[in-house]
Order: C-alpha cells, then sequence, then structure tokens
C-alpha cells in the first residue's frame, strides 16, 4: 500500500480505551457540576439561617452519597465498556 492510501485505523483496544475516556469524562462531568451547586446552596442556606446548620448540613451529606452514586455509576460503565 502506498503512503498516500494509509488510512489511520484504531484498533479494537484503541476505540474501547477512547470510549472508556469519554464515558468516564462526561459520566462525572454532571456530578461534579451538581455537587458544586449542592455545596452553594447549603452554604447559603446556613449563611441566611446559621439555627438550621445542622438540617442542613444532614441533607447536604445526604445529596452528597447520591451525586457521588452516580459518578461511581459513570465509572463502572466505563470500566464494562473497556473490560467487556
Amino acid at each position: 500500500m502506498s503512503p498516500e492510501m494509509e488510512v489511520a485505523v484504531l484498533s479494537a483496544e484503541a476505540m474501547k480505551a477512547l470510549a472508556m475516556g469519554i464515558a468516564a469524562g462526561f459520566g462525572v462531568l454532571g456530578p461534579g457540576v451538581g455537587l458544586g451547586i449542592l455545596i452553594s446552596k447549603a452554604l447559603e442556606a446556613i449563611g441566611r439561617n446559621p439555627e438550621a446548620a445542622g438540617k442542613v448540613q444532614a441533607t447536604m451529606f445526604i445529596g452528597i452519597a447520591f451525586v457521588e452514586a452516580l459518578a461511581i455509576f459513570a465509572l463502572v460503565v466505563a470500566f464494562i465498556i473497556k473490560f467487556a
């Protein structure tokens, strides 16, 4: 084959690695933004009403756990793409 006719061909492993990176990247992007919004709103609420800090903080930690679970699911899917 002549050099002019050569085409870059991705192997199956390279495509899996690329798909894993894209899935993990986009999969943790949403939870990252969600965590930022969640924590900023909780701090805003505590600043407005310091007496309710305990209730707001407890609810915030429950929300953080759910948002982090979404990021972990995205990473699991990324690893399934890579190794399946």
